[in-house]
């Protein structure tokens, strides 16, 4: 009993304590099996009239009146529609306590003429079906709101306390042995089902308070995972759910859509010449204004590196041109850095829905076409998004049909880019890099012409063109050179790669060994069973496979287990940061540790300053790329480079 006494004080302590959101749970929780309810209610109205009518007692029939009155109000309370979850998280304190007092007061006065009600059964009466009837009735009751209210214990207990009571009482002053032993035995059970009532209400709280916080850190890593890590402004899933989101409520709304695409002008200026960090300065700063003046009325986006979106809701379309100008200016203001004020300016293509787009892909397709438009204009301008844009679709089109003979014309060609080993000062490998010179269109950018090569499935044989001659030229230079050629997703799924890779190597004489083929990691997303099949046939003949881009927005460390590769490239984006940023320094230096330990090498790609490579040095990458260590060149370039370094070390 002590021990009772010091849980309920408990009990009463933490109900005290509870936040408002875990007691509307709580009080919700005495809604939750209305069926239990009625069905008791029901039951017990019915055992009611039956023993009034049997005995004739008019107490009797006044208690069982009031009974199924009072059982009528409390299944229209309990059968009252559920609120909507938004609706009711927004109901305070007071309100909730003020449906639990509600609750409380008809489970009281029903538990209360229940125990009444068996009492004057057991007073008025001498039939003893009629008292095993109403005393059976009332402690099943009692044992089902052990459990059922548990959620409130202070409910259950009054309702235990008021039901059980008067049995007890009408049990003892019978004077009869055997009614007074069942009263003892009706008090002891009443006292374990306080502590059952007291033990399900702890784990009840328990639960309830775990899901909910478990359900605030899934709600805070949601939005965090919706916020660019830099400004604090949204990121691109963020912006792509609200774009979505607008355009379902487009229809009918009376409004118009606006999106303004923004590039800063030659933002790699100012990181060239002062620093990555100024120039983060810079993106925060914009973003910051940007978001103060149009993050109410639509949504602010970071889509990665200097491209920013915006999309409102306006009235009619004119109101656009004001929204450019306003970007326009809010760029343009300088913005401090270590008190050095930063320019800058921007470029913004703006499109304008339903007009310009009926779906989201449609506009910002078009918003992009303005963008282009904007920055071949001169820059620091805002253009809107007209049909004739579409001209580059036509252009690629016309490079579709280029590219078909390309081969043939022998337009294509290769560039190679050294990788060194960053132990010394020797190439370990070179990276393949295709380049297109056509006849009309002069240098076209991979760019521009992979992607439609990929679409026109041309990407399979200009593909195997690539290997074939990537493993022609390195079969000229030393032997401890390898040669890495990058996999379109198409290549990877071509049937016939293998038997391709197998003839390069025949037709050039190339150790399997030294050739490498790298993967990007969304091709990983499409088909991993397939991918990791074809892996793992390329890794069977002795070919080196490498997970290239590693930790650009789809990094798993599942990749590392699951595909067999030999290599990570670590991404140019973290090694652009290594100076400035020391978080990037710890990831980096993590891939490469975690990479050691599972037996594979790392290559950091982009190195464009000594101090990144002095840097890099330290984390013990194994290898390194980038236009401070050397620019592509040709094949024979590349010989003779290696042919002086050999020298160099004969010397």
């Amino acid at each position: 009993m002590p021990s009772l006494l010091s849980r309920l004080r408990r009990v009463r302590h933490s109900d005290q304590v509870i936040a408002t959101q875990v007691r509307e749970t709580l009080v919700e929780s005495l809604y939750a099996s209305p069926q239990s309810l009625v069905i008791g209610a029901v039951a017990s109205s019915a055992i009611a009239v039956t023993v009034a009518t049997v005995s004739g007692d008019p107490w009797l029939i006044i208690g069982a009146v009031a009974l199924t009155l009072t059982a009528c109000a409390r299944m229209v309370d309990a059968l009252r529609p559920t609120r909507p979850p938004d609706e009711r998280a927004q109901r305070s304190d007071l309100q909730i306590k003020r449906q639990e007092l509600i609750y409380l007061a008809g489970a009281l006065c029903y538990s209360m003429l229940l125990g009444g009600f068996g009492l004057l059964t057991l007073t008025n009466t001498d039939d003893g079906v009629l008292q095993l009837l109403s005393v059976t009735t009332t402690i099943g009751y009692a044992a089902g709101i052990a459990g059922r209210n548990a959620g409130r214990p202070w409910i259950a207990l009054g309702q235990l306390c008021c039901a059980s009571g008067p049995i007890i009482v009408g049990l003892l002053v019978s004077l009869d042995p055997l009614k007074v032993e069942l009263a003892i035995v009706i008090g002891l059970f009443v006292v374990a089902m306080m502590s059952i009532t007291l033990q399900t209400y702890d784990v009840i709280l328990k639960a309830t308070v775990a899901s909910m916080e478990k359900a605030a850190l899934a709600e805070y890593n949601a939005a965090l995972a919706r916020r660019d890590d830099l400004t604090g402004v949204a990121n691109r899933t963020a912006f792509r759910e609200q774009l979505e989101a607008d355009f379902a409520s487009l229809p009918g709304a009376g409004h118009c859509l606006s999106i303004h695409w923004l590039d800063l002008d030659r933002f790699k200026e100012i990181n060239d010449s002062f620093g990555h960090l100024a120039g983060n300065a810079l993106l925060c700063g914009i973003a910051a204004r940007l978001d103060e003046a149009f993050g109410r009325r639509g949504i602010v986006a970071r889509l990665g590196g200097d491209e920013f979106a915006i999309v409102c809701r306006i009235q009619r379309p004119g109101e656009a041109s004001g929204i450019g100008r306003e970007i326009l200016r809010l760029v343009e203001q300088p913005v401090q850095h270590h008190g050095r004020p930063l320019h800058a300016s921007a470029s913004v293509g703006i499109a304008v829905a339903p007009t310009d787009g009926r779906d989201p892909d449609t506009l910002l397709k078009n918003a992009d076409l303005a963008l282009y438009r904007a920055k071949d204009s001169g820059r620091g301008q805002f253009c809107f998004y007209e049909p004739v844009m579409d001209e580059k679709v036509e252009r690629s089109r016309n490079l579709a049909a280029e590219m078909k003979g390309a081969l043939g014309r022998g337009e294509f060609y290769l560039l190679f880019q050294p990788i060194f080993d960053l132990q010394g000062t020797e190439v370990v490998s070179c990276e393949v890099l295709l380049r297109w010179n056509n006849r009309r269109y002069g240098p076209v950018s991979p760019v521009e012409f992979v992607p439609i090569a990929e679409d026109s499935g041309l990407i399979v044989e200009i593909g195997r063109w690539v290997i074939r001659e990537a493993c022609r030229s390195a079969s000229r230079w030393s032997a401890e050179v390898k040669i890495a050629v990058n996999l379109s997703p198409i290549q990877l799924r071509s049937p016939d790669l293998p038997a391709a890779i197998l003839g390069a190597l025949a037709d050039t004489e190339l150790p399997a060994h030294r050739l490498e083929l790298e993967v990007t990691e969304s091709v990983l997303l499409a088909d991993a069973e397939g991918t990791i099949a074809v892996l793992k046939a390329i890794n069977a003949l002795g070919v080196g496979t490498t997970l290239d881009d590693f930790g650009t927005g789809y990094s798993s460390l599942s990749y590392l287990t699951k595909f067999p590769f030999q290599t990570l490239k670590i991404d140019r984006s973290f090694i652009s940061d290594l100076e400035q940023s020391p978080a990037s320094v710890a990831i980096v230096q993590t891939i490469v540790e975690l990479a050691a330990k599972l037996g594979m090498r790392t290559v950091a790609e982009g190195i464009e300053t000594q101090a990144q490579l002095d840097q890099l040095r330290r984390t013990r990458c194994d290898a390194a790329q980038g236009y401070f260590l050397a620019l592509p060149m040709s094949a024979s370039m590349v010989g003779a480079m290696l042919a002086d370094d050999r020298i160099r070390a004969r010397g």
